[in-house]
Formats: structure tokens, C-alpha cells, sequence
């Protein structure tokens, strides 16, 4: 369940970077249609990965149920962080997706 939460962070961040206002606050700049592009395509994948970390470990019964509870707590979570600290959320986001190897080694 810890990959599929580091994978939601991580995906929920790189939706958050798609967005122009999001982008610029966080990165100091506008995005190109490029690189909103692949922010878009990296966060709905990594949440697709992090839907098949969940059913993978405990099969579609409770894996959809974990998923469901870890997709809220990593949205709320970042929801949470970006009004008041918009570096600290981005940094998690970094942590998150360097920590994620070290999960699939865990499990």
C-alpha cells in the first residue's frame, strides 16, 4: 500500500504541474503545451501504476478499496500543502517518486 501512496502523490503532482497556475507558482514560470502535455500523460500514468501496486498485492476486492482510500489521503494531503506549502508539496512529490523503488523492494 506504501507504493501505491508514494505512486497517488507522485500522480496527483504531476496533474497539479499541468495546470498553468499551479506551474507557475510552483516552478516560476509558464509551461509550454509540451511539457503540460507530459505532466498530464506522467500523473494519469503513475496513477494507473498505482492502481495495479493496489490489486497486484491484495487482488480486486480490497485492492480497489485500498486504492480508493490511498488515491483520497495522497489528494487530500496535497490539497492541503499547496495553499501554505507549495515547495514542501513539490519536494514530497520529489521523495516520493525516489522512494518508490525502495517500496517495490519492500514488498
Amino acid at each position: 500500500m506504501l507504493l501505491a501512496l508514494l505512486l497517488c502523490y507522485g500522480g496527483f503532482t504531476a496533474l497539479c504541474l499541468s495546470m498553468d497556475r499551479h506551474h507557475g507558482e510552483l516552478l516560476g514560470r509558464q509551461p509550454s503545451a509540451r511539457r503540460r502535455k507530459t505532466f498530464k500523460l506522467g500523473g494519469w500514468l503513475l496513477l494507473a501504476v498505482s492502481l495495479w501496486a493496489a490489486v497486484a498485492k491484495t487482488g480486486w476486492g480490497l485492492g480497489l478499496v485500498e486504492w480508493f482510500a490511498v488515491l483520497m489521503l495522497s489528494a487530500l494531503l496535497l490539497v492541503l500543502l499547496m495553499p501554505y506549502r507549495p515547495r514542501l508539496a513539490l519536494a514530497l512529490a520529489g521523495l516520493s517518486l525516489l522512494a518508490s523503488p525502495v517500496a517495490v523492494l519492500a514488498q
